[in-house]
């Protein structure tokens, strides 16, 4: 009488064929991750406004601190970068000092990724608020430099911790070291603010020379270095 395979010995090479087919064909690897595209600097008063902050002539992998801005749509798109290992923001004022001011900053955590946070000036303190308007948010942290990109709706709800970008705002310029993922102190004591309300549908290329690099071209050092110069010429008596 012929014999019959057992129910059991088939399902076991059944399992067996499974098994060896999964072992053996390759898993999909993740997509690869696009790198930080880089930021242009050429397109500076152009197609985006400007801010460069340091050494003449210095572009966004150059200055101490560099922030561009732009409309696309409904969206303003920031991109900031800085010389530091912590923190690089950007903070909207209505008077030039701190203080009751609406903070996007870009800060590097012991992870080694940058995350983008919103922020609220309450007198000299940076108090974080969970309603974060930030969206298509990316930063890196290569060659010591904190740098980043994400947008934000020009328009927004009445809120006093967002303010609505049609308007024009002093523009606060920020930096500085983080502890674990928590911002610090800026690094300077004065940081640098824009000199004139700053409107999202006027595109400029300002710079602004950091301590360095503005000795001699204040108006005190050069009446100073004028007075010097007709004492010397005109000799004393």
């Amino acid at each position: 009488m012929p014999r019959h395979p057992s129910p059991f010995l088939t399902d076991v090479e059944n399992l067996r064929t499974f098994l060896f087919s999964v072992i053996s064909y390759p898993f999909p690897t993740a997509p690869p991750v696009d790198p930080f595209a880089k930021i242009r600097v050429d397109d500076c008063g152009k197609t985006k406004g400007c801010f460069r902050y340091g050494k003449p002539g210095c572009n966004a992998e150059t200055c101490d601190y560099f922030l561009s801005y732009r409309r696309i749509g409904a969206d303003v798109e920031f991109e900031l970068s800085a010389d530091t290992d912590g923190w690089v923001a950007v903070g909207f004022s209505s008077d030039k000092k701190m203080g009751g001011d609406d903070v996007m900053a870009c800060v590097h955590d012991d992870n080694g990724r940058v995350r983008i946070q919103h922020f609220y000036n309450v007198g000299q303190w940076a108090k974080e608020i969970q309603r974060n308007p930030a969206r298509d948010e990316e930063g890196v942290f290569e060659n010591n430099r904190v740098t980043c990109r994400f947008k934000r709706p020009v328009y927004v709800p009445r809120e006093e911790t967002i303010v609505d970008l049609h308007l024009s705002w002093y523009y606060l310029f920020a930096w500085g070291p983080a502890i674990q993922g928590s911002i610090t102190r800026h690094d300077i004591d004065s940081p640098p603010v824009s000199e004139r309300v700053v409107s999202i549908y006027k595109y400029e290329d300002i710079f602004m020379p950091s301590a360095a690099y503005q000795t001699f071209s204040s108006p005190f050092c050069l009446l100073l270095i004028v007075a010097l110069t007709f004492y010397l010429l005109m000799g004393t008596p």
